[in-house]
C-alpha cells in the first residue's frame, strides 16, 4: 500500500471560491470541478478537506467535484475528526459514518484526528480516539492514520511518545513561522523527524500572507527569479524539507491552482542560498506585521456576534504597513464600514473567549479586536 503521494503538492479545501463573499458555504462548484480536473491533470493525487471547512460545506463539495467525476484508484483523500463535534464514544461514528457519506467514499486514505493542541488534547484521550482511529484503520475504513497540531514541540514529543502507531502528523510550516516563537515551526519539524513521522505541511503561504508581500521582501524573491510567483517560493521552501511528504495549499482560484501545479510538476528544491533569501523577507515581513492571522476562520464559526475576525485584522495589518500620520485616511476605513454593515463591529465583542479557544495561531484576538476599533471607529 503507498504510504507518499507521488508528487508533494496537496489540494487544500479548505479555502474554495464562493459564489458569495459573504456566505463560505456557498461554494462555486463548477470552478473546483476545473481545478480538481487541472489538479489531476498534471499528475496531482492528494486532496483535505475536513468538516468544518468552507461553513460544513467542503466534503458535499469533495462529492460533487471529486469523488462522483473519477475512479477512487485515481486520487487519495484526508479528512479529520474535530474535538468540537463529539461528545460521546458513539459521536465519533456518528461523525465519521456522516464523513464516509458525505464525501461519497467506502474509506478515507488518510485520516487525521484534527487540530491536536494541549487543551483539547485530554478529550481526544478521554474518548480513546488514538486507538478508535487504529480500529478505523485496522477495520479498512482508514488506510494511514495520524493528526494535525498546533501546539509547542514539548506536546509533539509526549505525543509521538505516547502514540508511536501514528504514521505522519501535519504541522504548521512556512519561512516566517520557522523560527516564530509561538508557532515554533523548526522544533516541531525536528521533533517529527526523529520520530521517523511523515510531516504533511499546512499553512504554507500563511493564509496568503506570503502571497502578499511587503515590497522590500517582494524585492527579494523578484530579483533573483523575475518569472517566479510570490507563493512558489513559500510552498517550495515547505516542500525542501526531506522529511516532508505534501504541502497543502488551499487553494481559491483556477489561476492559484494553473500556477502551483505548475511549479510543483517538475519540483525544484530550494537551495541554501535561496533558503537563506527566505529568511531575509521573513524579518522584513515580521517587523511590519502587526497580527500574524491566517484567517482559517475557526474564530468566526461560533461567534455570537457574527464578528469577520480575519477580515478586519487582514485590513488592519494593510494598514499598519502603511505611513498613516502622511496619509491620514486609506480605502480601508471604508472598507471597514462596509464590511460592519453586514457582520458585527469589532467593538460588539463580548468577550466570551470562544475565538480564543479555537485559534490555531493563539492569538489574544480579544485584544485585537479592541486596536481595531480604536483604529476605524
Amino acid at each position: 500500500m503507498e504510504f507518499k503521494p507521488a508528487k508533494k503538492l496537496g489540494f487544500g479545501l479548505m479555502r474554495l471560491p464562493q459564489n458569495d463573499k459573504n456566505n463560505s458555504a456557498d461554494v462555486d462548484v463548477e470552478q473546483v470541478k476545473k481545478m480538481v480536473d487541472l489538479f489531476l491533470e498534471r499528475g496531482f493525487t492528494y486532496f483535505d478537506t475536513a468538516l468544518m471547512y468552507n461553513g460544513f460545506a467542503s466534503e458535499a463539495v469533495v462529492k460533487e467535484a471529486l469523488t462522483d467525476r473519477y475512479p477512487r484508484e485515481s486520487f487519495t483523500l484526508a479528512t479529520k475528526l474535530h474535538a468540537g463535534f463529539f461528545n460521546s464514544f458513539e459521536e465519533r461514528d456518528t461523525v465519521f459514518e456522516g464523513q464516509l457519506k458525505k464525501t461519497g467514499v467506502e474509506y478515507f486514505d488518510y485520516y487525521l484526528l484534527h487540530g491536536i493542541e494541549a487543551s483539547m488534547l485530554g478529550k481526544y484521550e478521554k474518548f480513546d480516539c488514538f486507538n478508535w482511529l487504529l480500529e478505523k484503520k485496522a477495520a479498512g475504513l482508514v488506510r494511514h492514520a495520524g493528526f494535525s497540531f498546533h501546539d509547542t514541540p514539548e506536546v509533539l514529543e509526549r505525543l509521538l511518545t505516547d502514540y508511536p502507531e501514528m504514521e505522519f502528523v501535519q504541522l504548521q510550516i512556512n519561512y516566517l513561522d520557522w523560527e516564530s516563537e509561538w508557532i515554533r515551526s523548526r522544533e516541531c519539524y525536528e521533533v517529527a523527524e526523529r520520530h521517523g513521522k511523515s510531516v504533511i505541511v499546512m499553512e504554507p503561504v500563511k493564509g496568503g500572507t506570503l502571497a502578499n508581500l511587503p515590497e522590500a521582501a517582494a524585492k527579494l524573491f523578484t530579483g533573483r527569479d523575475p518569472s517566479a510567483s510570490l507563493p512558489s517560493w513559500a510552498i517550495r521552501f515547505a516542500a525542501s524539507l526531506p522529511n516532508v511528504m505534501v504541502v497543502l495549499s488551499g487553494m481559491s482560484t483556477l489561476a492559484q491552482m494553473n500556477d502551483n501545479t505548475a511549479f510543483m510538476s517538475d519540483f525544484r528544491p530550494l537551495t541554501q542560498e535561496e533558503r537563506e533569501l527566505c529568511f531575509k523577507a521573513a524579518e522584513i515581513i515580521n517587523a511590519q506585521i502587526a497580527i500574524p492571522c491566517t484567517a482559517c476562520h475557526y474564530c468566526t464559526e461560533g461567534c455570537p456576534q457574527h464578528i469577520c475576525i480575519p477580515e478586519y485584522f487582514s485590513i488592519y495589518n494593510e494598514d499598519m504597513r502603511e505611513n498613516l500620520e502622511e496619509k491620514g485616511w486609506t480605502i480601508n476605513f471604508s472598507n471597514y464600514q462596509i464590511l460592519a454593515s453586514k457582520f458585527g463591529k469589532a467593538s460588539d465583542c463580548v468577550e466570551c473567549g470562544q475565538c480564543e479557544g479555537v485559534c490555531p495561531q493563539h492569538l489574544p484576538i480579544i485584544d485585537r479586536l479592541k486596536d481595531v476599533a480604536k483604529h476605524y471607529e
